[in-house]
């Protein structure tokens, strides 16, 4: 009986720490300007994945995007998934659903409208249709772009030809 407690304790006791930790998240809105500074800065491999609480592909993609950033954290890969939804769900609706998602990763939301200025300076070749996903590594000059849902072993793939 008291190992059955105790492994319930563990896991209410984890579970409450991931909640806070994700409710206590601050969620930065940022113009463009900012995400390609922060992006251009980054001195680890970095995901930026561009989402949206109504995209069905990308809620189905970040699970997995977690996963695989916590198993290459010794290589220091970072994630950021970046919101594109609109105005009215910042911060509120966003965080809230990332919550209710268990997104465990740091969230921004894009304060833009207009994706033909800000999807070019993501990559050219972006049309504005998420789930997308920008794979960086400044050190090696890294910088490849996917305008789709990746599948787990896809996205392993990138990760270790980013950090190649």
């Amino acid at each position: 009986m008291n190992k059955i407690f105790f492994k319930i304790s563990i896991l209410l006791l984890g579970g409450c720490f991931l909640f806070q930790n994700l409710n206590a998240q601050k969620i930065p809105a940022y113009k463009i300007n900012d995400l390609e500074a922060l992006i251009d800065k980054s001195e680890k491999p970095m995901i930026v994945n561009f989402w949206a609480t109504f995209c069905i592909p990308c809620i189905e993609e970040i699970p997995y995007f977690i996963k695989k950033t916590k198993e290459y954290e010794k290589h220091d890969v970072s994630l950021l998934l970046v919101s594109l939804d609109m105005e009215d769900y910042y911060p509120a609706k966003i965080k809230s659903f990332a919550l209710k998602q268990n997104f465990a990763a740091p969230l921004a939301w894009l304060n833009e409208t207009d994706a033909d200025l800000f999807c070019p300076r993501i990559d050219k070749e972006w049309s504005g249709a998420i789930p997308a996903t920008l794979f960086v590594n400044n050190k090696t000059g890294y910088r490849k772009f996917f305008e789709d849902q990746l599948t787990e072993e896809e996205l392993d793939a990138e990760i270790k030809a980013m950090l190649n």
